[in-house]
């Protein structure tokens, strides 16, 4: 009986390392042909070879991009359309005109005139507008959102969008499958069980169905009408209205747009939401003609669940290495990786003036630690950085030569980078590098030093080292 017991050990061990062979070598095959990044590709490698069935099961669930054959598909029907828009394409000269010639490259979306923006600080300027035009929509209401909370001010969107949809509107809304909430998301049940059209982005119950922390929507984006458009970095929830005095407040800017480029956040919406649904906004509710009308150059810079992921990044890059005078940089969270660092070193030592604000303290500890490991190196060639107030900052903007401006969504870290689906828009207008110019300077408290770096104690320097190492998932 024992040596039966034992040949069925000696079985089941030879059999469970054939299979653990087997999945090895074909997850390495899938690695080799499809992971760009060295880094990504030999952690993942090590870690089948490491523990093979547990390793091709995390690679299954986290490693593989199983959205970009679909999206793929659907980008194509929806490109179809005019110029990703019906706007004017842009023929005015402008000074950086190598850098509109590359984002149109790398965008494939025409430059368009006539973009008129507003600027709002915080929930207590922003959701009022907001409110008031879905409250005024007349044919369709697009909006997606990473966070949507079931809060005071969430609430009060989430009954203007029934009102919208009972009165005849076109609604549609679309929340990540994360942020918006993965067991449980109240806004969602709501609006279905009142008869609005609502998705969640990328969502499953079912965790290897799930992308979880990577693939999120972090768009923010609400379309009225296809004629009005509204974006920016601001997510709805009463942590953004200061008035309410929230337990953690958040500040943030967002922007009102009118013109043709709101025809291509039309275009970003349409892509979540035919990717998320299946659906097809294909009807004229969604795509009017816009008039033409004065105003600066702008053109909507989004990355989707395909191959295009790195879109806002390259943008960035792009721009950082046009810059000849001025780089202003305000943002959350600050943990890029090592090219758009030397990019960044780059542009200091030759001469321009590079000034990043970030929070003093952001709403991640981690974060914290792991921006005090990374920044070393620039400050030492000459990017100065400089720390924010509480509460803290969600901003997210971009200036370059007091010309070219980059809102939206995208945090300077790889996250954003690199794991998420982001929107940004690019705009050519002094008056508004002025504006935003401004709002940065006023956000400056006190500078980083390498002085003050280096008088950190060894516990601190390893802890923030050890935080670093976790850059990719921060």
């Amino acid at each position: 009986m024992n040596d039966i017991w034992q040949g069925l050990l000696h079985l089941h061990a030879d059999v469970t390392l054939s299979i653990g062979f087997v999945l090895a070598v074909g997850v390495t095959i899938h690695i080799l042909l499809h992971k760009r990044e060295v880094a990504s590709a030999v952690g993942w490698i090590g870690l089948v070879w490491f523990a093979p069935i547990l390793g091709a099961a995390f690679y299954a669930m986290f490693g593989v991009n199983r959205v970009q054959r679909r999206a793929r598909k659907i980008r194509r029907q929806i490109s179809d359309r005019d110029g990703w828009g019906n706007g004017n394409p842009a023929d005015a000269e402008i000074e950086m005109d190598q850098l509109a010639h590359a984002l149109g490259r790398i965008t494939e979306r025409p430059l368009v005139s006539g973009t008129r923006i507003q600027i709002y600080q915080n929930g207590d300027q922003a959701y009022p507008p907001m409110l008031a035009a879905i409250a005024a929509a007349k044919t369709s209401v697009g909006l997606s959102s990473y966070i949507f909370r079931d809060d005071d001010w969430g609430g009060r969107f989430v009954a203007a969008l029934i009102e919208a949809r009972a009165r005849g509107v076109e609604v549609r809304v679309l929340i990540d499958g994360i942020g918006g909430g993965w067991i449980t998301s109240p806004v969602y049940h709501r609006l279905q069980r009142h008869g609005v059209k609502a998705a969640r982005f990328l969502h499953s119950i079912l965790p290897w169905r799930m992308p979880f922390v990577n693939l999120r929507s972090h768009k923010k984006i609400l379309v009225i009408d296809g004629t009005v458009g509204f974006t920016g970095g601001m997510n709805i929830s009463d942590s953004n209205v200061m008035a309410t005095r929230p337990k953690e407040p958040v500040k943030d800017l967002h922007f009102r747009i009118e013109g043709s480029v709101v025809s291509q956040l039309s275009d970003a919406f349409a892509q979540d939401w035919t990717f998320a649904t299946d659906e097809d906004l294909d009807d004229d509710k969604w795509w009017p003609q816009i008039a033409p009308q004065q105003g600066a150059l702008a053109r909507v810079i989004d990355s989707g669940p395909d191959e295009d992921l790195e879109k806002v990044e390259f943008a960035v890059l792009q721009a950082v290495a046009c810059a000849r005078k001025s780089i202003l940089v305000m943002t959350p969270y600050f943990l890029p990786d090592e090219r758009m660092m030397t990019a960044l070193s780059l542009a200091a030592m030759r001469g321009v003036a590079v000034n990043m604000v970030i929070p003093g303290k952001s709403d991640h500890v981690l974060v914290d630690w792991a921006v005090r490991a990374n920044i070393g190196p620039i400050l030492a060639h000459g990017v100065r950085i400089w720390r924010s107030p509480p509460p803290f900052h969600h901003s997210k903007m971009m200036v370059v030569d007091g010309e070219w401006c980059l809102i939206g969504s995208t945090n300077w870290d790889m996250r954003s980078f690199r794991l998420n689906f982001e929107l940004c828009m690019e705009v050519y207008d002094r008056d508004f590098a002025s504006v935003l110019a401004t709002l940065q300077e006023e956000a400056c408290e006190s500078e980083w030093t390498k002085e003050e770096l280096d008088a950190r104690d060894l516990f601190e320097r390893i802890r923030d080292a050890a935080a670093r190492l976790m850059l990719p998932y921060l």
